[in-house]
């Protein structure tokens, strides 16, 4: 049964960079960890790349938020800490996996070329940031890709800068039929 990991955007930009925001340092550990987790246990893991080029303020989300952000290959645009050094440690290894992507869910193509390399998947855990935007947008992409596969979002190891959309995405994540775990409902 092949599982897949999936990282979500979680570049500089997001942590501390031009769309950082407080806590989202936290879940790096840990993210990292899992992520070790999965290639040790010969499982794969994905990283997806939010990128944009020096024309992102004429785009639709560059006029709906104009902050220039993760502009391809720059510093804001790399993995962060811990998560970085693992990428970076073991970028070679055919168990992982890079999508750049220019809005906020990866394209359909790039998820067929992605499903043709890895092939069936049956279990996928989604992790990173922001869970409002990104995570939930490409939960959704996966669920579409792979449609038999239990997606699993785990609640401790997604943040978004606003909690109480955080929690919103999370409901609608768990009413699309996928499992949210280590969530800290108050």
């Amino acid at each position: 049964m092949k599982k897949l990991l999936v990282v979500v955007d979680y570049q500089n930009d997001f942590v501390n960079g031009a769309l950082g925001f407080p806590g989202a340092d936290a879940i790096d550990a840990g993210i990292a960890k899992t992520a070790q987790h999965y290639l040790a246990a010969g499982d794969n893991v994905l990283f997806t790349f939010d990128t944009h080029g020096e024309n992102y303020l004429e785009s639709r989300e560059g006029r709906a938020l104009p902050v220039p952000h993760c502009l391809d290959g720059s510093e804001g645009w790399r993995l962060y800490g811990q998560v970085q050094a693992l990428c970076c440690e073991t970028c070679a290894n055919h168990q992982i996996y890079q999508v750049k992507k220019a809005t906020f869910g990866m394209a359909p193509a790039d998820l067929v070329r992605l499903a043709e390399q890895i092939g069936d998947v049956r279990e996928i855990l989604v992790v990173g940031v922001v869970t409002n935007m990104c995570v939930i947008s490409n939960a959704v992409m996966l669920q579409a890709q792979w449609p038999e596969a239990q997606i699993t979002v785990d609640a401790s190891l997604c943040l978004s800068f606003d909690p109480a959309l955080h929690e919103k995405a999370l409901d609608v994540m768990e009413g699309l039929q996928m499992s949210v775990v280590n969530r800290n409902k108050t």
